[in-house]
């Protein structure tokens, strides 16, 4: 699968929630893999956007559970939540990588 056939998919925790609908991926070149799928584009937010973007619009893809119709995800993976200090991290880390 490529990733592209993922964006616009809808995206359901494995406990029936709707989550939304994938709109933006996070891809780490180097390894070559996806790291997490987003609800939100996030190509134009800033610095804060994408902080909130991370914790409360995005799903790490290690807790997709299965790609079908839908992307299922983990509703274990949601209770744990990317906390504040690791999602600003990561907003480091991304905007290291522009």
């Amino acid at each position: 699968m490529k990733i592209s056939d993922l964006y616009s998919m809808d995206v359901y925790s494995d406990a029936g929630q709707y989550l939304g609908e994938v709109r933006d991926a996070i891809v780490d070149l180097e390894k070559g893999e996806v790291i997490r799928i987003l609800m939100e584009e996030w190509r134009t937010a800033d610095r804060e956007e994408v902080k909130r973007m991370l914790q409360q619009k995005s799903v790490l893809f290690k807790n997709v559970k299965n790609v079908g119709d839908v992307v299922l995800v983990s509703a274990t993976a949601l209770n744990q939540r990317t906390p504040e200090s690791a999602a600003s991290q990561e907003v480091t880390e991304l905007s290291a990588r522009r």
